[in-house]
């Protein structure tokens, strides 16, 4: 199971994150578990200065918007 974490502020672009990346995980049977990450001290633990931001197994891969559905595709891959 993949850990991944959507950092922001709860923002709707951060909502849409983590709505797509679960709707990607599910269409390809993918089992995931989403943690949405609001505390700005820890988002700053990251060294991440835009969001929303995607974080998997501990690696921030994407900051600054929302992924297209084409490269949340390829994280899974």
């Amino acid at each position: 199971m993949k850990k991944i974490k959507v950092l922001g502020s709860g923002c709707a672009n951060c909502l849409n994150t983590a709505d797509l990346i679960q709707t990607v995980a599910d269409e390809l049977n993918i089992d995931i578990q989403i943690e949405k990450v609001q505390d700005m001290a820890q988002i700053m633990a990251y060294q991440v200065m835009s969001t929303p931001a995607v974080v998997i197994d501990e690696q921030v891969i994407h900051k600054g918007s929302v992924p297209s559905r084409d490269l949340v595709t390829s994280w899974f891959a």
